[in-house]
């Protein structure tokens, strides 16, 4: 028999909740890995392939990710299995929220496959959501890009550790999507150039360089990259070998691996995605001197977004933060990790643990 508690550390989980609704055609999980420091914040993930293992592993990447910024939460996520295209989709997301609404320690919030609008239905289910619509008083983090602003940030520090230059420094992109799409708006703003993207149809690419905002604009259409008229199109694969300065993975875990790593040409891969890269891939980066930024510290923008909304903080406070919190943490982990010749994650994880300790001090259940 499988081990139930084959996940269980000195951290979490706390609780790992299965759903099943047959009614409502509906199977979820919901993993409340830590709330040392407050209730755990974490998106809804919806798609056909999820599992409890990848449930669990984004769990904890949001309790290192809110605890690394100094936020008063912890860490959760959620995954639905179902395509997140569907024609009734509204249906699910009410039956999965209200599913959820005896799960007080679990406070969800947009994920890939889920938006806004679905938060908004949560919230009117269960009085409990982050990420919602500008309409009902949230703060839109995708539609506005909190975490592709925050990578930008990222970006601007970790530069510094490897003599690249924004300006004129290439860019790929993958996963053009909530989060690839604004970081490539906001590095563009930087100078940066754009040399490719891909998203689930596939690759576009063109070393002089890629119309951003044209490419937003498809995307906010509903279209596809490879609909674009200019670009060479490709498999949404090879978006892994393009040559470029900065690489950032934007879109599902583990696109990185060891049966691929080898085929990267990048300088920098700051992690827009929760877990791009497995253990194996990142220690390759490392060893080759590629730049790796931990995905709890490069794409925190979103969850920092969430939580000023959720004390109903503005926007401009929220990009505030943003700026400053992603700045000093790349900066204190890069330069902790230079110190002791590591890869970055071991000093962000330490950073995360820290704090996180300090904070179980003051709770009653440890």
């Amino acid at each position: 028999m499988e081990d139930p508690f084959r996940f269980a550390d000195e951290f979490g989980p706390a609780q790992i909740v299965h759903i099943h609704r047959p009614g409502a055609a509906l199977k979820a999980i919901v993993v409340v890995d830590n709330t040392a420091c407050g209730p755990a914040v974490g998106g809804v993930r919806m798609a056909p392939d999820v599992s409890a293992a990848e449930c669990f592993r984004l769990a904890r990447a949001m309790t290192w990710k809110n605890a690394a910024a100094g936020l008063p939460h912890g860490g959760g996520k959620s995954v639905i299995f179902g395509d997140p295209r569907m024609a009734d989709k509204e249906a699910l997301i009410r039956a999965f929220a209200a599913a959820i609404r005896d799960i007080a320690a679990y406070i969800p919030g947009p994920d890939m496959g889920t938006d806004e609008m679905c938060m908004a239905w949560v919230k009117d289910e269960t009085g409990r959501a982050v990420g919602l619509p500008g309409a009902v008083g949230g703060i839109p983090l995708d539609e506005i890009g909190a975490t592709g602003f925050g990578l930008a940030a990222c970006v601007d520090v970790a530069r510094e550790f490897i003599g690249l230059e924004l300006d004129g420094a290439r860019v790929a992109v993958q996963g053009f999507g909530a989060v690839g799409k604004h970081a490539a708006r906001f590095l563009a703003e930087k100078g940066c150039i754009l040399v490719a993207a891909s998203d689930s149809k596939g690759t576009l690419a063109d070393p002089a360089g890629l119309d951003v905002n044209a490419l937003v604009a498809l995307k906010n259409a509903g279209r596809a990259l490879h609909d674009h008229e200019s670009g060479s199109k490709l498999a949404a694969d090879a978006i892994i070998d393009v040559d470029c300065d900065i690489w950032i993975p934007a879109a599902r875990p583990d696109v990185l691996r060891a049966d691929n790593v080898a085929r990267l040409r990048a300088r920098m891969v700051p992690q827009g995605a929760n877990i791009p890269c497995t253990p194996e891939a990142e220690q390759t980066l490392h060893e080759r001197g590629v730049l790796v930024v931990p995905d709890f510290i490069a794409n925190a923008g979103g969850v920092i977004c969430a939580a000023i909304e959720y004390r109903g903080g503005t926007q401009r406070a929220a990009f505030d933060y943003i700026d400053e919190r992603i700045r000093a943490n790349t900066r204190a982990v890069l330069e902790a990790s230079r110190r002791a010749g590591t890869p970055a994650r071991a000093a962000a994880t330490a950073l995360a643990e820290q704090r996180l300790r300090l904070a179980a001090r003051t709770r009653r259940w440890r």
